[in-house]
């Protein structure tokens, strides 16, 4: 099946974590948690640890998370858990990953598997899709 969502970022908190022993790079890792509300076929809230590789003022690098989702897929209340990744160079989304993790799911989504997807319209509309089964 799948679900599809629009999602807002209620927040984003940058870290002090950083990776050690410290290696300089053109582009310094860095890592935030975020909290995320989702509202359609996909409605609930989730935490996200995230980590990148990014430079504010080009718009170019690559992200990877971890997220944590409670909420409802289809009307079926439970959590789970999936992880993103992709490469910007500042116009673009390449190299996408998107996977549910397996054995995540909890209460009426236990057994959850699958893929999906993010996207953001022109508009700044944030997007994000699962294709998924229930086993």
């Amino acid at each position: 099946m799948r679900a599809t969502a629009t999602f807002t970022v209620k927040a984003f908190v940058p870290t002090e974590l950083k990776p050690e022993p410290e290696v300089s790079t053109a582009l310094p890792v860095g890592v935030a948690t975020m909290e995320k509300t989702f509202e359609g076929e996909v409605a609930g809230r989730s935490a996200t640890l995230f980590t990148a590789a990014f430079d504010q003022v080009t718009g170019v690098g690559t992200y990877v998370a971890m997220e944590s989702f409670e909420g409802s897929l289809h009307g079926r209340e439970g959590a789970f858990n999936f992880a993103h990744s992709a490469t910007t160079s500042g116009s673009d989304r390449t190299a996408e990953f998107f996977t549910i993790v397996p054995s995540s799911g909890t209460g009426e989504l236990a057994g959850i598997t699958g893929a999906g997807g993010m996207a953001v319209d022109a508009d700044g509309t944030h997007r994000v899709w699962f294709d998924y089964d229930i086993g």
